[in-house]
């Protein structure tokens, strides 16, 4: 009784002071989420480390400058050459075609690579967890597509005098674009092999389609109805859309579609990604 008492008693006495029963009194740590906080800073420190790594270390490797920085402008070039196009419109396909292929090259090429010489192996036995290694891979991938975009987009403006119709929405598009693509890559690269060629062939035989589907090289308005409902599953063409309504200043989709349709694709990838990659760690790859 003397406790119930008591208890009631600091109970009105907190109560006096605007402070409930349940919360913190002001001055006193929260150590759990103190260590919260502590690990995700933690974390997010470890999955920059393994992005500026993997940028310092595989930048100009050859797959990289073949399959992300040479293939795209060459297969632009090789689709382009004799169309009816004004420069404005080439530069906002050829945007998006560098986005497209050289984010998700970067983990068909890298995480093969590390599994192959083990060093894959050693940032899961870290204190890491399989969520930062692969947002930290991510993070590789978008770097590499926003250097390559940003190239044709600067050849543009400085050849061609283009200007932009909304330099914020090309931002968020390349920022948006390039994470997408990364993580479809990183997805991709969830393959059980450990060598980039067994990864690069499947995953360049899915991103061709999502290539031809998506509007670059036949406009969205001059596709079949059946033709244009299947361009919807690829993120390739919400991506080129949005650069149009950037860019050019015109779209043929809802702004709010493009830009709702990449988050969910970015949410999608990732989440696919993650499972993937435990099932082929649990496989030994």
């Amino acid at each position: 009784m003397a406790d119930e008492a008591a208890k009631e008693e600091e109970a009105g006495r907190m109560a006096e002071q605007g402070v409930l029963p349940n919360q913190a009194v002001p001055g006193q740590i929260d150590v759990g989420r103190e260590s919260l906080l502590t690990r995700i800073a933690a974390e997010m420190a470890q999955g920059w480390a393994i992005a500026v790594k993997d940028v310092r270390v595989y930048f100009l490797t050859p797959p990289m400058v073949m399959f992300g920085l040479a293939m795209p402008f060459f297969m632009f070039f090789s689709f382009s050459v004799g169309r009816n196009m004004s420069p404005e419109v080439g530069i906002v396909r050829l945007l998006a075609i560098a986005s497209f292929f050289t984010a998700s090259s970067v983990g068909p090429v890298i995480l093969p690579m590390e599994k192959r010489i083990r060093t894959y192996d050693r940032l899961l036995v870290a204190p890491v967890s399989l969520v930062t290694v692969i947002l930290g891979k991510c993070l590789v991938g978008t770097f590499f597509g926003l250097v390559t975009s940003v190239l044709p987009l600067l050849f543009g403006m400085t050849f061609f005098h283009m200007g932009l119709a909304n330099p914020l929405l090309v931002a968020i598009g390349l920022v948006a674009g390039s994470l997408a693509f990364s993580v479809l890559g990183v997805l991709f690269a969830s393959l059980p092999a450990d060598n980039p060629g067994a990864v690069m062939m499947p995953s360049t035989l899915i991103r061709w389609p999502l290539l031809f589907i998506s509007g670059i090289f036949i406009p969205l308005p001059d596709m079949e109805p059946w033709a244009r409902a299947i361009s919807y599953i690829s993120p390739l063409t919400y991506t080129q859309d949005l650069f149009n309504h950037a860019v050019l200043g015109a779209g043929v989709q809802n702004l709010a579609l493009d830009l709702g349709a990449l988050v969910v694709c970015l949410v999608a990838f990732i989440i696919i990604a993650l499972k993937l990659h435990d099932v082929s760690r649990r496989l030994g790859y």
